[in-house]
């Protein structure tokens, strides 16, 4: 007896070891942070990280996190034609939803509507939140971007849906039309 005696207290000893461990292994983990989501990194730094890389331009100049951070959550939605959600967007609708949520302005209509509510500026004169306008198609406005900075605009493309692009590129170039401050 004194032999069976000793196994189970051998198994109580190893069992209540076994779960000393694990409740103290538990709580161990708790204090390790996890390198996997870099929580430690706020949201409004990567913004700035990654809009200073695409603009080219130093993390500092990111100044209104609030406007990129509403880029960072509507880039590569696509595009459709009359569209205002996430679904799909159109570029007048892009810039009118941009618009009221970063500046509380409305803007509605077309491209060339949004057009006529703006005082022309020149291309030199372009700050962050201005309006960039296009004739793609022809005589008449058919495309509008806002203005960021170090020649960049965002804007919901046919192609690619919300992106960047740069005023310089040939395309860009070649259709460019005015840009405009909502007065």
């Amino acid at each position: 007896m004194s032999l069976l005696k000793r196994i189970v207290q051998f198994i109580c000893l190893s069992i209540l070891l076994f779960l000393a461990v694990s409740i103290s292994s538990c709580r161990s983990h708790k204090d390790i942070p996890n390198d996997n989501s870099n929580t430690n990194v706020p949201k409004s730094k990567k913004v700035k990280e990654k809009y200073a890389t695409l603009l080219n331009v130093d993390e500092s100049k990111i100044d209104n996190v609030k406007l990129y951070s509403f880029i960072d959550e509507w880039y590569g939605v696509p595009y459709k034609y009359g569209g205002k959600n996430k679904s799909g967007i159109d570029c007048s609708n892009f810039t009118a939803t941009l618009y009221s949520k970063i500046y509380s302005k409305a803007l509605s209509g077309s491209s060339s509507s949004i057009f006529e509510q703006c005082k022309t500026i020149s291309k030199n004169n372009l700050e962050e939140g201005d309006l960039v306008f296009f004739k793609i198609d022809g005589d008449k406005i058919s495309h509008i971007g806002v203005y960021l900075q170090n020649n960049k605009f965002v804007h919901a493309t046919t192609k690619k849906g919300v992106m960047i692009n740069d005023l310089d590129q040939d395309y860009y170039k070649k259709y460019f039309y005015k840009a405009g401050r909502i007065k």
